[in-house]
């Protein structure tokens, strides 16, 4: 089983004030320890990079850069999945669903993985499971 790993999870693992960082830490290790076979894409690498960097500073990049990427295969985003992410965005005229989302769920179906680590309710509205999700809403949760 393969489970996809969303930005929302990687800062709630990262970030002590996220509201889900308690689960976020039990469920990370859990996957650690059963070695789950974790994927994400370069989207959200690129979603990652950014809001730990504005938001936890260099020293959080570095710590994700070098403990938490090389644990994870990246599924790079080809002008396809692009292009199948970029038309949903439009096909659901929702100003928070974002680009990032909605490739990840094009990358989730293409390769077959329905189980996600995410705290955000675009996952679970797109037919996906969210490994310690639902609690409270995350700091960083996209919700409408």
């Amino acid at each position: 089983m393969k489970v996809f790993v969303d930005t929302s999870a990687f800062l709630a693992v990262l970030d002590a004030d996220d509201n889900n960082h308690s689960q976020a830490k039990a469920v990370w290790a859990g996957l650690l320890n059963s070695r789950t076979p974790l994927l994400t894409t370069g989207y959200v690498l690129v979603e990652t990079y950014a809001l730990i960097q504005h938001r936890l500073g260099m020293e959080a990049v570095r710590v994700f850069h070098e403990d938490i990427e090389p644990l994870l295969k990246i599924e790079w985003v080809d002008a396809s999945l692009h292009s199948l992410g970029a038309n949903a965005v439009l096909a659901a005229n929702r100003r928070k669903l974002s680009l990032v989302d909605t490739v990840s769920f094009a990358v989730m179906r293409k390769l077959g993985i329905k189980k996600a680590f995410a705290f955000d309710q675009h996952y679970i509205e797109q037919g996906f499971e969210c490994l310690g999700f639902p609690t409270r809403s995350s700091t960083v949760s996209r919700q409408e």
